[in-house]
């Protein structure tokens, strides 16, 4: 009895030394992996690693962590120069916003490596900004708030005015509609009212900002006119709430979004009050003055904003 106790002692500390510096191998063999494309994951190694072994496809297992079901359609894997880095090129693009899983085997010599790739969140907040003050601006992409926007981009000092207002009006009723939306029409399942909510919320806010405007600057608030009780109603307010309600954002994430699409709209109103200054200015043939014009320079912007497209900074 004791000499078969002996024999396990000694069978598992012979597997502790074997295991342990694999394990050790295994979690030092990655030294960095990132997205590299929307269809390609870049893996640099430590140390050099068979080729036949790193190009084989069917060593690799990737998949979403939210799905691990779903297993990937992995292309081909190419093996660097110096057999220090793998990239994994996929059939279809990736959800670069969603982290991933990859189990590689026998890299090294070891039977089984497990790692996970995901982007920077502060370069992933950084993308929400981006993408909706450029890529994806709600006026010269999605042709959202015309009406706003073609009626205060005569002259700049209006437009900047209307554009900081704008995005005020925005990023508060963005949070406050993450609020509601988090923490009274999800819990109890309200989630059908949502539009009206929202619609409640950008109305109390844009009388804030009307109380508030008309008591420290009446010019500028006599300038907007009609056009400050319209936002109330504006296509770009709502969308802001619905993105975040659809996308599932936390606090952080609907803050980089309503910060991006009031800065978009605020960049779009100052390019073409900038324009417009100067098509004053211009000999227009009179069938083209007035709104004609104004659309011509829209649909040029909209059209200059195409080459945003596809752009990925992290």
């Amino acid at each position: 009895m004791m000499m078969l106790v002996k024999i396990r002692y000694i069978v598992l500390a012979a597997l502790f030394f074997v295991v342990a510096p694999l394990a050790a191998q295994a979690e030092g063999l990655i030294v960095d992996q990132t997205f590299s494309g929307k269809k390609e994951i870049t893996v640099k190694l430590s140390g050099a690693v068979d080729r036949k072994v790193a190009e084989n496809v069917g060593n690799y297992t990737v998949f979403e962590e939210a799905d691990p079901d779903i297993i990937l359609a992995l292309g081909s894997a190419t093996l660097g120069h110096d057999s220090k880095s793998v990239t994994l090129q996929f059939k279809a693009p990736l959800n670069t916003a969603k982290t991933h899983v990859v189990t590689a085997q026998g890299l090294a010599g070891i039977d089984k490596t497990t790692f996970k790739v995901s982007k920077s969140y502060l370069g992933y907040l950084f993308g929400i900004f981006i993408s909706a003050l450029l890529i994806n601006n709600f006026v010269f992409t999605k042709y959202l708030g015309l009406c706003v926007f073609f009626g205060t981009s005569k002259k700049k000092s209006t437009a900047k005015g209307m554009g900081v207002v704008f995005t005020v009006v925005m990023v508060v009723s963005a949070l406050m509609s993450w609020f509601f939306f988090n923490f009274i029409l999800t819990p109890f399942n309200l989630n059908f009212l949502q539009i009206v909510v929202f619609i409640g919320l950008v109305s109390l806010t844009v009388q804030a900002v009307d109380t508030v405007l008309r008591k420290v600057n009446p010019i500028l608030f006599n300038s907007f006119g009609v056009y400050l009780v319209l936002v109330i109603a504006n296509c770009v307010i709502i969308a802001v709430p619905l993105i975040l309600a659809n996308n599932n954002y936390n606090i952080f994430e609907t803050f980089m979004l309503a910060l991006g699409a009031g800065g978009g709209f605020l960049l779009a109103l100052y390019l073409m009050s900038s324009v417009s200054e100067r098509l004053q200015l211009a000999k227009i043939p009179p069938t083209f003055k007035g709104l004609p014009i104004a659309f011509i320079v829209a649909g040029q912007f909209a059209m200059a904003f195409l080459g945003f497209s596809g752009l990925q900074l992290f």
